[in-house]
């Protein structure tokens, strides 16, 4: 019997599984689609199915660069357990996933999926079916971004020198020179970033929705907060004023006070470092960020390492 795309399609949707073993399955079993799952279950392979709806907010972050290609990346992949975040054999994935996405131009995960795994012929989508069987775990390809250029660094918080952790950052740059004091200074700004979660390099970088969005919860706080005693409009706008000039410093990372020096800002440590240092873009990942709880006292954590 010869096995028909549909029947493909079909399988997939019913174990999870890749679209070649669901073809070899079909093949193997004559087009028997109860069959062709047995085979899959047999192998290892449909568990997959199983573990795909269970949380994963474990896992890893990781950054990777390619300075002869110019381009760097970051990646997430979530785990069900740290336990398996840990083995060799996830680490080796979230590797894959990096080197693949450095190789390809790929909009988003669903795109990354599709194209064949760095130095395979499998697409990435059969080779994360293969890692949740054999690992025995759900496993997400979160999300990545991808930065390309000259002045290109990174730092992966908690990896004791592996490469993986539990956060990351990417940071592009641009100076006259790439020496040891840039270097030093993309390092400080890195853990910078990386303990203080800002969103945007500077005031220019925030959409005007999100400004008008702050603008109007602030509004409706004040208004609830005084609503027992109504204050003055031109006092109300006081207020509002003052609570969008701390939105725009704590959102920024260039109005932010250095983690290294509270009494300066971002802007000042890059001014005073010289070689018309310029912060161009950054990519800060937190693992698990928005499905699992951020870690207490992380910013000091950082911050104590900065020298």
């Amino acid at each position: 019997m010869a096995v028909t795309a549909q029947d493909v399609k079909q399988l997939k949707e019913l174990t999870n599984c890749g679209m070649m073993d669901c073809k070899r399955a079909l093949e193997e079993t004559g087009g028997n689609v109860d069959a062709a799952v047995k085979y899959l279950r047999e192998k290892g392979l449909a568990k997959a199915a199983k573990k795909a709806g269970r949380i994963a907010a474990e896992g890893l972050v990781s950054c990777k660069i390619d300075a002869a290609k110019k381009v760097g990346v970051i990646v997430e992949i979530n785990s069900e357990t740290d336990f398996a975040a840990k083995s060799d054999r996830f680490r080796d994935f979230v590797d894959l996933i990096a080197q693949t996405v450095i190789d390809n131009d790929v909009a988003d995960v669903e795109a990354l999926k599709e194209v064949n795994a760095a130095g395979t012929n499998e697409k990435v989508a059969d080779v994360l079916t293969e890692r949740i069987a054999t690992i025995g775990e759900n496993i997400q390809i979160r999300r990545f971004a991808k930065l390309t250029g000259d002045g290109l660094f990174s730092y992966v918080h908690n990896d004791g020198g592996t490469g993986f952790g539990t956060h990351a950052t990417i940071l592009k740059v641009s100076a006259d020179d790439y020496g040891d004091n840039v270097a030093n200074a993309a390092r400080g700004i890195l853990l910078h970033i990386t303990a203080m979660a800002p969103e945007f390099i500077n005031t220019d970088g925030i959409p005007q929705a999100a400004i008008d969005e702050e603008k109007d919860t602030q509004l409706k706080l004040i208004l609830k907060e005084n609503e027992a005693k109504p204050k003055p409009q031109n006092v109300v706008d006081k207020i509002l004023e003052g609570r969008m000039k701390k939105f725009f410093e704590e959102s920024c990372l260039l109005t932010q006070s250095f983690v290294k020096d509270p009494d300066s800002t971002v802007e000042k440590y890059v001014q005073s470092v010289g070689s018309n240092l310029k912060v161009e873009q950054f990519v800060r990942f937190e693992k698990g960020e928005g499905i699992a709880k951020k870690e207490e006292n992380f910013a000091d954590e950082v911050a104590s390492m900065i020298g």
